[in-house]
Parts: structure tokens; C-alpha cells; sequence
């Protein structure tokens, strides 16, 4: 069951809800047909829960966004980027465990 506090990014509000928001934000860049993409799908649920209020958590189809996707060098899916101030400051690419990625998230909070 997907989770409330994920975000739909797109490449109309990426600028506004990502680059200028006051939390961190993590984005994971994914595509309907990517399987790796639906395993992560309840970490990144997970994590939405975990740590909202603390950290914007949200994803971006790439078929639908390709302008994004493009514009921060997304060539295989899932990436989860993970933006502070507007900047990225971590890129992870492929499956991760819960666990891995939020001592990511720990790391810049």
C-alpha cells in the first residue's frame, strides 16, 4: 500500500517542491516497468513514514518526466537522489535495504 507522505515529483514542481524546499528531500527516480523499482516501492513507503516532517520523500516517473530525469543524469533505474539546499548531496543507484538508506538519511539530517 503506497503511503500518504510520498510526493509525486514532476518536472512542473521539481523546482518548487524539491530544489527550493527547507528539508531534505529524496527523490527516487523510477518507471512502471522496472522491477527493481516496484521492490523498492515499500522502502521508500516506509521511509516516507519514518521520517516525515523531517525529510520530503517523493518519487519521479521518468517516462512521464523525462526533462528531470535527463537533467540530473538518470541512466538506470531506481536512483534515489537525496537533495539538501537544492543541491544533491548523495546519489544512490539499484535496490536498497530500509536500513541502508536511512543511515543515508541519518547522515545529512
Amino acid at each position: 500500500m503506497a503511503s500518504e507522505q510520498v510526493i509525486a515529483f514532476t518536472d512542473g514542481n521539481f523546482s518548487t517542491d524539491v530544489l527550493e524546499s527547507n528539508q531534505p528531500v529524496l527523490v527516487d527516480f523510477w518507471a512502471a516497468w522496472c522491477g527493481p523499482c516496484k521492490m523498492i516501492a515499500p522502502v521508500i513507503d516506509e521511509l516516507a513514514e519514518a521520517y516525515d516532517g523531517k525529510v520530503k520523500v517523493g518519487k519521479l516517473n521518468v517516462d512521464e518526466n523525462g526533462n528531470t530525469a535527463q537533467q540530473y543524469g538518470v541512466m538506470s533505474i531506481p536512483t534515489i537522489l537525496l537533495f539538501k539546499n537544492g543541491e544533491v548531496i548523495e546519489r544512490v543507484v539499484g535496490y536498497k535495504t530500509k536500513d541502508e538508506l536511512a543511515k543515508i538519511i541519518d547522515s545529512i539530517l
